[in-house]
């Protein structure tokens, strides 16, 4: 998939400005202030390619760092001027059906009035940070995670990254599709599972003395909560029946008084006399019967429901004569409610927590059931946990062996791609290719194979790892080539290039300000550039102009769009540092009609 559309995206022509924002949305504004040289800069962003240029040191990269810390990136105080506080603040506009808008209202943002999605981020000169999305305070791992959607950062940090082995690597396996990275997946969980099996089988076979001491001390403690065998909850349950028990007495005698005053001595067991007063049912019952003779409709209302009042305190008076039926003031029963009592709490003072009760001794019983299966060490449980590890690593076999097949056939497809952009780079003799040197002996998390990505320069040059067989500028462009190569397939709206195209010159400069060119038919790039020859290609220039505050003792950083003549300047300047040079200004002319006609 990623081959087929990197391809793709070098076929439609180029039009002579940004129809509109990329499908995927697009930065339209940017806030930055108090960072580095910058004070308080508003920059008003275009679809298409842009690019920033300016003098060394005035503070270009300082828009790529303000990008970087608005998606996410580490705060770095160092960077915050003497206010003591820097900021900054984007704009994004989203399609409706953009996955940012889901994790965003999980987060508790909402859009703005004009339905874009504002996010901003602070930073103080202690290194502290808060970041805001769409409102709302949030974690800045929050907006990290959003930027895994939203922003695309490539620089020469990320160029020295792929020179690893390790990289390329992960680099072939992205290019093979997501079936190739599933596998890989696949493969790390069951490296993990094997080496767990594996160290746990050496483990016991090596210290079978201690784990079986071990072993027998969670034995013990098991057989004596077996013996007891406490029920959840019990001495909670035991505490209420103990206190119950205790007050046997009192609770009769609370029980048999409210049972006279409510329904009377019906059955003699209260040693009743002709002189006791009267009971509740009964009083109630001659109110019943009074009113209900009256004929007023309101009287035989309240005489029904003086009735319902009989029947619900006759009915406590049966539930008291059963509580009191039930209650048992055996001391010998009470006795027995104390032993269990004891019995439980020692086991809580000897395997638990006191507050945790009876729950803590159950739970340090399961515990121990899972730990003595890992620790026991007789032959049976060693074959078993043999023949594990022998399964787990013949699966992994299996997958490494899938793994190398997938990278095997990846690897001709992508250093064929990247070596038809490394043509238009002014590269078209150059050769590259990957070697992939199979361990299967010995497979790591991410497979058996060592991968490097090889570069023979020139016809009759032996192909050697590119970063040993690649001169600054070369390496640049290989990288680069890579990064076009992937950059077509990336659905993220917003990429960012800084300064990629160091070491790079004459042809080849302009080569690469046309794959940029390219790239911002379907992203918004905003590009980082010491290159008229990439500078020509932009839809948008902005150029950031240093100039010392001496008055407040500091250097002060503006950045502002260019077009027109003021455009031809700065190409100019850029091309031979000066910019009010005439064949400096017809080469700038020159520049930008080869860059309209190259699109």
């Amino acid at each position: 998939m990623a081959r087929r559309e990197a391809r793709a995206a070098a076929v439609p022509p180029r039009p002579a400005a940004p129809a509109g924002p990329p499908r995927n949305g697009a930065l339209t504004e940017l806030h930055i202030h108090g960072l580095g040289a910058i004070d308080d800069v508003t920059l008003d962003l275009d679809p298409g390619l842009t690019v920033v240029t300016g003098e060394t040191g005035a503070g270009k990269t300082m828009v790529v760092t303000g990008l970087s810390l608005l998606f996410g990136g580490r705060a770095d105080p160092g960077r915050v001027r003497a206010t003591g506080r820097a900021g900054v603040e984007g704009r994004l506009a989203l399609p409706g059906d953009s996955p940012v808008w889901a994790r965003a209202a999980d987060a508790g943002a909402e859009p703005d009035e004009d339905g874009t999605l504002i996010l901003a981020r602070t930073v103080n000169a202690e290194g502290r940070s808060r970041a805001h999305l769409g409102g709302r305070s949030v974690p800045v791992g929050v907006v990290a995670e959003l930027a895994e959607d939203l922003l695309a950062l490539h620089g020469q940090t990320d160029q020295l990254r792929l020179t690893r082995p390790a990289e390329q690597r992960r680099a072939l396996d992205r290019y093979a599709g997501a079936a190739q990275l599933e596998l890989v997946e696949r493969h790390r969980q069951a490296h993990a599972r094997w080496r767990q099996l594996a160290e746990d089988l050496e483990r016991r076979r090596t210290q079978t003395r201690e784990l079986a001491q071990t072993a027998e001390v969670l034995r013990r403690g098991l057989e004596e909560i077996a013996a007891v065998a406490p029920e959840p909850d019990e001495d909670t349950q035991l505490d209420a029946l103990a206190a119950r028990l205790g007050d046997a007495d009192a609770l009769r005698a609370a029980a048999d008084e409210a049972r006279l005053a409510l329904v009377g001595d019906t059955t003699g067991d209260l040693g009743g006399t002709d002189d006791l007063p009267q009971d509740a049912v009964t009083a109630l019952a001659a109110g019943q019967r009074a009113l209900a003779a009256a004929g007023d409709p309101q009287l035989r209302a309240l005489a029904d429901r003086l009735a319902d009042a009989g029947a619900v305190v006759a009915d406590i008076g049966v539930e008291l004569a059963g509580y009191v039926a039930d209650l048992d003031a055996d001391p010998a029963r009470l006795a027995e409610v104390m032993d269990r009592r004891a019995a439980i709490t020692a086991l809580v003072r000897g395997y638990a927590d006191p507050a945790s009760g009876v729950g803590g001794v159950l739970a340090w019983a399961r515990d121990a059931e899972e730990r003595l299966g890992r620790l026991d060490v007789s032959d049976e449980a060693l074959e078993r946990l043999a023949a594990e590890r022998d399964a787990a690593r013949a699966e992994l076999r299996s997958l490494s062996e899938q793994v190398t097949a997938g990278r095997l056939a990846a690897a001709d497809g992508f250093a064929a791609d990247v070596g038809r952009e490394l043509a238009g780079l002014a590269m078209a003799a150059a050769r590259v290719s990957f070697s992939v040197d199979t361990d299967l002996e010995h497979p790591g998390p991410d497979g058996a194979d060592e991968v490097a990505l090889l570069l023979a320069a020139h016809p009759g040059a032996p192909a050697r790892p590119v970063h040993k067989g690649a001169s600054g500028g070369e390496l640049s462009r290989v990288m680069l080539a890579i990064e076009v190569v992937f950059a077509g397939a990336d659905p993220v709206p917003v990429m960012v290039f800084d300064e990629v195209d160091a070491g790079v010159g004459g042809q080849a400069a302009g080569e690469i300000g046309r794959r940029l060119a390219r790239l911002a038919r379907e992203h918004q790039v905003v590009v980082v550039t010491h290159l008229a020859q990439v500078a020509a290609f932009a839809d948008t220039h902005l150029v950031v102009d240093k100039s010392a505050d001496t008055a407040a003792g500091v250097t002060a950083t503006d950045i502002r769009a260019v077009r027109g003549e003021d455009r031809v300047r700065e190409l100019a300047r850029m091309l031979s540092g000066l910019a009010d040079s005439d064949t400096g200004q017809a080469h700038a002319r020159e520049l930008l009609e080869k860059a309209a006609a190259g699109r």
